[in-house]
């Protein structure tokens, strides 16, 4: 046979080095991206005492990969409706960690004297901490459960979001010579106008053909159209100048809104393990030892840059969102680590070219510090802040801590500014919408019709057709943008409320009919040489048509209808199988209580238990609200239920009745059996000898199975099989019966 090509080889060294030195991280109860980090130094060129990686270029294009299908498993667990749902309070502690974090670093790159493209990236690699590191240090220890860490996760999706947009604006920045204002405003708006019609046309489309498809897609059909679905929407993404992460990350968050989404995250999971341990590997060859000790300082600072930072600036920044001060500090010393989007960041710095080498391993360096660092931050930070309440004045402590009490968590909503709001953004996606599809129908329809009618003459033929097509086609859109919301609850209590309101909201609908029109007016302009006079009574005339038109209605009103359907899909599923939380969860009085859930360990000694045996209202002082159990909701269980091993307990209390309740559930579990390799059952034939004791015994005065442990199976009568042996019968000498039980059971029986 040929020798293996070399990518082989190296992927055979790549994943036995990292297998090995996980083992070892995971025995030593740490990060296992960092265990693929140090596999990676392990056999890159850098280190010659191992044997190393040949073809590192193919093992980069598999990073490559890998990173596509890491942030496409991000989108997966991520859902706009989540950050819609959580308020202002994650935006504005995820908005401002990331300024100030970004300046420090820009700050910190110029006092060494970097170029400015170094400072740049260095700042967004800075600013992004680790949602896998953080998970995993809150879930070792044991915090998971409690309210801050809640709160943290749900910055830390806000960021990983923003690390995304980063990364965009970043490739901009770095595309450009002296890139300005203008050009990042215009990076920001292509953004947002991808953004918004990748998701709407996704999460109707997408949806849709999944649920036609449903009866004949099994596990390995749906991964193959996941990850077709994810690098087609990744080359797309490319196409239009963003990268091919971002694409895959889009494709998740739609997939994210089905069905199908907790099925293909678990049918994904091996593909992105296999493919993100190829990535961190490759981030570990990239450090150079001899770097290392080069820019040992730098290092040192840096690490104190993000320890000092994130403890400070996260506090500050939480607090801005409303936390109380000691809340704040467990959320921003939890914060004070830079991980995988920092690598990511620094990827692709490199492959633009604009950022120096050493910077790669110097980041992979400052992050294998500060995740080492992390559990020991998360706990320094309530000493931290009992040693801070003994030096400022009690007073100033007080008010710090009443700050989130008085935030305006719950308020009555303006009428006014919500109904506004959701105008605007119906206009906004609606316009998209318009814009994408008018852009479609001039780029590939036009031309078409066009060939099909050539000549001066027939020009106008073409252009006339592909007009009214157009029209015909957004026409469902500037309807919605012109009617929705004129009959919602918000505009009936305004219009009832005062007579001074009904200008105002007569106004919206003409600015709205305005925007209609506008379109229709480039459409004409765009197709046509008729004067703007002309073109504008057409645009009000079409737009009147359109608005009064009751099949046009029909289908924007299904259209959305379907959208609708399919955004909620998901949540619709986790009500029928009892998977969503309670919608009074947000409402609890006392701000200290909330709800979590705890699950049943497979070895509990609870299991089989009723809730009134283990009365945990009394021992522990929390409530159980429901009980989550096979895909099934058992809400308000009485003292009855009995605990079954994997059950999913809600519970409502405080953070320090959690504690509490997890540490009896972790001390309550039925320990591995020390001698399982004796407890193997063997099947053994015995003789009724004339001394046996059994002699003129029924089975059941006998008691074998009381004494021995051990069970009659049948009874020897020289047929082909055996006979069930009657209980009723006695034992006689000769008899030849068939026993199983343990090895040492059986030997004292037969003995």
């Amino acid at each position: 046979m040929g020798d293996l090509p070399a990518l082989i080889e190296d992927l055979a060294l790549i994943l036995i080095v990292a297998g090995i030195v996980t083992l070892v991280f995971k025995k030593l109860k740490q990060p296992l991206v960092l265990g693929y980090v140090v596999a990676g130094f392990l056999v890159s060129p850098h280190m010659p005492y191992t044997a190393s990686v040949v073809d590192t270029e193919n093992v980069h294009l598999w990073a490559d990969i890998g990173v596509m299908f890491l942030l496409f498993s991000l989108g997966l667990d991520f859902s706009f409706k989540k950050i819609l749902k959580m308020g202002a309070s994650p935006i504005i502690s995820a908005s401002c960690i990331i300024f100030c974090m970004s300046m420090l670093g820009l700050l910190v790159g110029h006092a060494f004297g970097w170029g400015k493209m170094d400072c740049i990236f260095l700042g967004g690699m800075l600013a992004m901490s680790s949602t896998t590191i953080i998970y995993k240090a809150f879930d070792d220890l044991g915090l998971r459960q409690q309210q801050f860490a809640g709160l943290v996760m749900s910055v830390l999706i806000l960021e990983d979001i923003l690390a995304i947009v980063m990364m965009v604006l970043l490739s901009a920045i770095a595309s450009g010579n002296n890139p300005d204002g203008g050009q990042m405003l215009g990076s920001i708006v292509k953004i947002i106008f991808f953004l918004v019609l990748w998701l709407v046309v996704g999460i109707f489309a997408i949806p849709a053909f999944l649920r036609q498809v449903r009866r004949l897609i099994n596990n390995e059909v749906l991964l193959i159209v996941s990850l077709g679905m994810c690098c087609a929407m990744a080359v797309f993404s490319t196409k239009v100048g963003f990268s091919s992460a971002f694409g895959a990350f889009i494709m998740g968050s739609i997939l994210a809104e089905t069905i199908e989404a907790d099925k293909i995250i678990k049918l994904v999971e091996p593909v992105k393990n296999l493919f993100g341990a190829v990535f961190f590997v490759s981030v570990g060859m990239l450090v150079d030892p001899v770097i290392l000790l080069e820019y040992a300082f730098p290092i040192f600072i840096l690490v104190m840059t993000i320890l000092i930072g994130q403890a400070v600036f996260g506090t500050f920044s939480f607090m801005l969102a409303g936390e109380s001060l000691k809340s704040a500090m467990r959320c921003g010393f939890s914060m004070a680590q830079i991980g995988e989007f920092s690598f990511i960041i620094a990827s692709l710095g490199l492959s633009l070219g604009v950022i120096g080498n050493f910077l790669y391993p110097v980041v992979v360096a400052v992050s294998v510090i500060t995740t080492f660092l992390t559990p020991y931050m998360i706990r320094f930070a309530t000493p931290a802040y009992n040693n801070l309440e003994k030096h400022l004045p009690s007073k100033i402590i007080r008010s710090l801590n009443h700050l989130s009490m008085s935030h305006p968590n719950s308020k009555e909503d303006n009428l006014w500014k919500k109904l506004l709001t959701q105008m605007m953004m119906n206009t906004l996606v609606y316009s998209i919408l318009s814009a994408a599809a008018i852009t479609m129908m001039f780029v590939f329809v036009l031309p078409f019709f066009r060939k099909l009618l050539p000549g001066w003459e027939l020009h106008w033929y073409a252009n006339a057709i592909t007009g009214v097509l157009t029209v015909l086609l957004i026409a469902p859109f500037l309807r919605a943008m012109v009617m929705k919301k004129n009959h919602s609850e918000e505009w009936k209590a305004l219009w009832a409320e005062s007579n001074r309101n009904r200008l105002p909201l007569l106004f919206t609908i003409l600015v709205r009919g305005l925007i209609a029109v506008a379109f229709i007016f480039y459409i004409c302009n765009y197709l046509s040489r008729f004067t703007n006079a002309i073109m504008i009574t057409i645009g009000i005339i079409v737009v009147i048509l359109i608005v009064l038109s009751r099949g046009i209605k029909k289908r924007s009103i299904s259209m959305e209808r379907l959208f609708i359907l399919n955004l909620r899909s998901r949540d619709i599923e986790a009500q029928v199988h009892g998977k969503k939380r309670p919608l009074y969860e947000g409402k609890l009085l006392d701000r200290d209580i909330h709800i979590a859930e705890f699950e049943i360990p497979y070895n509990s000694a609870w299991m089989g238990m009723s809730l009134k045996q283990l009365d945990l209202g009394r021992r522990y002082g929390m409530h159980v609200s429901s009980i989550l159990r096979g895909g099934r909701r058992l809400n308000i269980p009485d003292g009855d239920y009995i605990i079954f091993p994997c059950d999913v307990l809600q519970v409502i209390g405080n953070d320090e009745q959690f504690n509490h309740f997890r540490e009896a559930l972790e001390e309550n579990i039925i320990g591995e059996d020390p001698e399982l390799e004796k407890r193997e059952m063997k099947l053994r034939q015995m003789v009724i000898g004339s001394d046996s004791p059994f002699i003129g015994k029924t089975l059941i005065e006998s008691r074998i199975r009381d004494h021995y442990n051990c069970m009659v199976i049948g009874l020897e009568e020289g047929k082909e099989s055996l006979s069930p042996y009657n209980p009723n019968r006695k034992f006689e000498e000769g008899d030849i019966i068939w026993v199983v039980g343990e090895e040492d059971d059986l030997q004292l029986l037969i003995h």
